[in-house]
Order: C-alpha cells, then structure tokens, then sequence
C-alpha cells in the first residue's frame, strides 16, 4: 500500500495548499488590525479566535510546503499591516467581516477535501472545516443576540407539492412573471448582503489607500458595489420583499492606512473573483429569463473589473505566481 505520507503533493493539492497560506496570512493582517480597535466585548473573544487559528493555519501550512520540499509562498507579512492605525469600521462591519470570512473559509475547505487525495492534506482541511464551523456558528449567535443579523425575507408557500407544467415558469421578459422560487430569493438576498458589505469595505479602502491609480479603482468599486446592490434590492421589492442589509454605515472619516495598497488591492480582486462565483452559482439555481440576464450582465461587468484589478497588481509587482509546472521546451531553447 501507498504510503500516503510520502507521497508528493498533487497539483490539486498544492494548489488548494497555496491558495489557503495566502487567505491565511492576509487574514492574519486584518485580525491583528481589528483586534486593535474593537472594543464590544463579546466580539473580541470572536476576533481573538480567527487570529489564532489563522495563525496556527499558516504554521502547519509552512510545515506542509516544507516537507514536500516547495518553496513557502510569500503572502502577506507584517509589512502590510499597521496595527497603530486609528479606526477605520465599526464593530458590528468587524463582526459581519468575520461571519463572510469564515463563509469563505467553510466553502474553500469543503472544496479542497473533495480534490486532495494525501491523508494528511485532507485532514488538515477537515480540522479547517471544523474550526470554521464552530468560528461561523459562534458568530451568527452574537450577530443575532445584538439584534445585527439580517434575516433573509420570509415567504408563504401552497399548502400542497406541485410540478411545473406551463414554459410559462421559464419567463420572466414581458408579461406577467410567476412569484420568485425560494432558491431565487435565497442568491438575491446572499448577493444584497455581499454588496452591502463591498460598499462598506471599498468606501474605507478609498479613504486610505495612497495610490491615486489604485483609489480611482476602489471608487470605482464601489459604485459597481453599490449599483449591483440597488439591482438586487429592486428585483426584490418589485416581488413584494423586503430588501433589508445591515443599518450600520460601518465606516469612520479617518484617512490613515491600516493595511497596506498591495494587501487592499488584493482583498478587492479576490472579492471579484468570489462575485464571479456567487452569480454563477445563482445563475445555476434560476430559472426564469429576466434574473438569467441580470445576472449574465453583472458577471461580465465584475470580469472587467477584475482583469483591471489583475492588471494593477501585475503592474505595481505585487500577484505572486501560483504554482506551476516547469517550462521544459523554454529551458531547452535557452
């Protein structure tokens, strides 16, 4: 039998290893910052807790890239945060950062199992799952004990199970539309939320960041942010559902850099790639014509941006390459 310990890590394997090291220590960065300015007591103990494990996350990473013999990604260093920095959100948008974050963790980590194959690589992933699991359900707890957490819309459904039997349940352009489907409403309201929390996020990221380039594109951003925010909260009213996000503006007026542009930058393009995902999951999940369209057309504005956002990095030499194999046809032309 194999011995699985040994075994080189796979190119999924590495790539899901990568990729976890670079979340990791960015959040290292913003765990450390937040932990400076909080000050409700029953959201430090939360922020104390994601820290420290995304801190341990990046030792046991460290020891994983090291005993396969790969070089130990960069990340994000000390470098790119200053603690010192004054105020920049509110407790409550530290507190909803941390519930998207660990969203974000829960989703990575189930991926990540179901590619890796090496024991020991799908451990570490399932003891991630587990922590962030525990980390999430904490959170929500404390959200809804301070009366912070957004409900999505509540809805009446027949009293009996139906099947679908008209094309009619496919329209949604001219005409009259049939109710939204549960599913529907459940992406319209994940995505109103995730925008609300990007407007926020890029509203204080604007105030900081030095670069001028870098601040037209966090601008930017945030109109794209506030602009898919009014798309779905207009879809949602015009069904007779409330459009609710979170009554905490979030952000203060201080103009002094907690995290440094590179970091910012990242966290924003990264944020871009996920909006791409979460519209493409929803585009999955919906039937009728009308949302189909909206959303292929929010998906290909958020494409733009990102490529713009990768071109910022590649300029200012701040992407990290991921993991690739060797160029043996350009080593032989050398």
């Amino acid at each position: 039998m194999e011995n699985q310990h040994q075994a080189k890590l796979s190119s999924s394997e590495l790539s899901q290893l990568w990729v976890g090291y670079t979340q990791d220590t960015l959040t290292v960065c913003t765990m450390k910052y937040f932990l400076q300015i909080v000050e409700d007591p029953d959201i430090r103990p939360i922020i104390e807790q994601a820290l420290a494990l995304s801190e341990t996350h990046v030792q046991k990473l460290t020891a994983l890239f090291q005993l396969d013999k790969r070089p130990v990604p960069i990340g994000f260093t000390e470098q790119d945060v200053n603690v010192m920095a004054p105020r920049l959100y509110s407790d409550p948008f530290l507190l909803d950062n941390v519930k998207q974050t660990t969203q974000l963790g829960m989703q990575m980590y189930s991926q990540a199992i179901a590619l890796c194959a090496r024991h020991d690589v799908r451990q570490y992933f399932s003891d991630c799952l587990q922590e962030s699991l525990q980390l999430y359900n904490w959170t929500i707890d404390t959200l809804l004990s301070k009366g912070l957490f957004v409900r999505s819309p509540y809805i009446d459904t027949p009293n009996q199970v139906d099947f679908v039997t008209k094309q009619h349940f496919m329209s949604g352009w001219v005409g009259k539309q049939r109710p939204l489907l549960s599913l529907e409403i459940a992406n319209l309201y994940a995505n109103l939320q995730r925008n609300a929390l990007g407007t926020r996020l890029l509203t204080g990221f604007s105030q900081v960041v030095r670069s001028k380039k870098i601040q037209e594109y966090m601008i930017r951003g945030k109109e794209i942010s506030s602009k898919h925010l009014q798309v779905f909260s207009k879809i949602l009213q015009e069904n007779d559902l409330p459009a609710s996000i979170p009554w905490d503006e979030g952000v203060t007026d201080s103009t002094v850099p907690p995290f440094s542009d590179k970091l910012m930058l990242f966290q924003v393009t990264s944020m871009n790639a996920l909006g791409v995902a979460y519209y493409g999951t929803a585009v999955s999940t919906t039937f009728r014509r009308d949302l189909l369209v909206d959303y292929t057309r929010l998906i290909a504005e958020i494409g733009k941006y990102a490529e713009d956002g990768a071109n910022l990095l590649i300029e200012n030499g701040w992407m990290e390459e991921p993991p690739r194999m060797i160029d043996h046809d350009g080593l032989a032309k050398r």
